[in-house]
């Protein structure tokens, strides 16, 4: 999996590394087994903090997507086959979903505009079940 970040963007590094993985695996380029790699190597790779990589790990982690552990590191351990959703999922998913349709509704999208822009972006992933 080949992960970018844009250092000079407003939106925080870590959260930058978030996304890319969540993405990844949604394409299909990541799945349920697939080794993570270490948070000093990503670290290294970018020329940031380790601690700024570990916080994107954790995320993850809370959100059930990798699972961590000393002798084997990060591992992903959801991907679109793994089967529903954790509990808690749906109801944090349209809290953020609420905001984002917010956002687009102040910036004069109309109903049909962010329908068809949803279903272009849903065709990058693949891997989503149709």
């Amino acid at each position: 999996m080949h992960i970018d970040v844009d250092l000079d963007s407003e939106v925080p590094i870590y959260q930058q590394i978030r996304d890319r993985i969540l993405e990844a695996i949604a394409r299909g380029e990541a799945k349920e087994g697939d080794p993570l790699p270490s948070t000093r190597q990503l670290a290294m790779d970018f020329g940031i903090n380790f601690l700024t990589v570990g916080k994107a790990y954790d995320l993850l982690r809370k959100q059930g997507v990798i699972r961590i552990n000393r002798k084997s590191g990060a591992v992903i351990r959801r991907d679109p086959n793994t089967g529903p959703p954790e509990p808690g999922f749906i109801e944090d998913w349209d809290d953020r979903m609420r905001v984002m349709l917010a956002e687009a509704a102040v910036q004069g999208f109309s109903r049909r505009d962010l329908v068809n822009r949803c279903k272009m972006l849903l065709d990058q992933y693949e891997a989503v079940h149709p």
